[in-house]
């Protein structure tokens, strides 16, 4: 007997969940519908292929690709700890890519901002798949249009608030930037996970990785929401937040890092946010290992969209 196979592009309902082979079938985010008609969609998943910002090892264009990939061993209903299945209350498509010219890359940011701003116009919230972390200053700009200054959860190994001159593309400085900007508010920020060190955290609240390995979760999560409270909140999570034991595919790799249930945990604690975007970024599949940094990308990703689910039916 034949099953219907293909959800990617078969589905007919933008909720629910279907149980399709992991090995097989058209690759999208958790098997959601390939689609750019945001009609009645809460969540477009959407994937930004860029990695010409890197400091290090490049591939994270690849990203994108291997999320998808990994995801597919997730889509199979309820969630561990949730206790639901988040598309049963979500309308998620899966947007496809974010394409530009890389040949041109000054007129990539803007591609970027353009591209976000486009959804959100259409009352939609993005998870978005990079990449590398630089595309997350062209996607704040989208929503800070919407949304105004924001509070920026920011899970890391580097702090990304390298004092820089306007106009550089760079993975290190971008939130540098974005505070001079305007766009994030560092006195609503936090910044979880780093391992590396600079002279000025520029306002952020930062607890480094000692102090999530000393202090535990619960005091993570208890910190976040006190700096955040109720306030419009972008959730970025670059995945060398976690040790290159859990995560060695990225570009930046850095020892001493959360664990993936650490950093599951923690985000299981954030249920009742006011998430307002997303992004999981910096997966290079190149150096990956039996696909295990994607499937961690994937599983958080999946996280973020249950956070955004509980605030969203609250």
């Amino acid at each position: 007997m034949s099953r219907p196979t293909d959800f990617a592009i078969t589905r007919d309902a933008l909720t629910g969940s279907d149980v399709e082979p992991t090995y097989a079938g058209v690759l999208s985010f958790l098997r959601r519908k390939y689609s750019r008609d945001l009609a009645g969609v809460d969540v477009a998943v959407t994937g930004v292929p860029f990695d010409l910002a890197v400091s290090n090892r490049s591939g994270a264009r690849l990203g994108p690709r291997a999320i998808r990939a990994a995801s597919s061993n997730l889509a199979w209903g309820k969630v561990n700890h949730w206790g639901f299945d988040p598309f049963e209350q979500l309308a998620v498509v899966d947007y496809g890519d974010c394409g530009f010219d890389s040949s041109c890359p000054q007129e990539v940011p803007d591609v970027i901002e353009n591209h976000i701003t486009n959804i959100l116009n259409q009352d939609t919230a993005t998870l978005t798949l990079g990449g590398d972390h630089f595309i997350t200053y062209p996607i704040i700009k989208a929503y800070a249009k919407k949304f105004g200054p924001l509070s920026l959860i920011h899970f890391d190994a580097h702090y990304d608030t390298w004092n820089d001159s306007k106009g550089t593309i760079d993975h290190g400085t971008m939130f540098y930037h974005a505070v001079q900007e305007g766009l994030i508010d560092p006195s609503r920020s936090i910044q979880i996970g780093m391992r590396t060190s600079i002279d000025d955290t520029i306002g952020f609240q930062v607890l480094d990785a000692h102090w999530v390995h000393t202090h535990g979760v619960e005091a993570v999560v208890e910190a976040i929401r006190n700096r955040i409270g109720d306030h419009p909140s972008y959730l970025t999570f670059d995945i060398d937040c976690l040790d290159p034991s859990y995560a060695p595919g990225t570009g930046t790799p850095v020892i001493g890092g959360l664990t993936s249930y650490q950093a599951q945990r923690i985000l299981r604690g954030l249920e009742g946010i006011n998430l307002v975007g997303m992004d999981q970024v910096e997966v290079a599949p190149a150096y990956d290992n039996a696909e295990i940094t994607a499937l961690a990308a994937a599983s958080l990703a999946l996280d973020m969209l249950c956070i955004y689910a509980k605030r969203l039916n609250k």
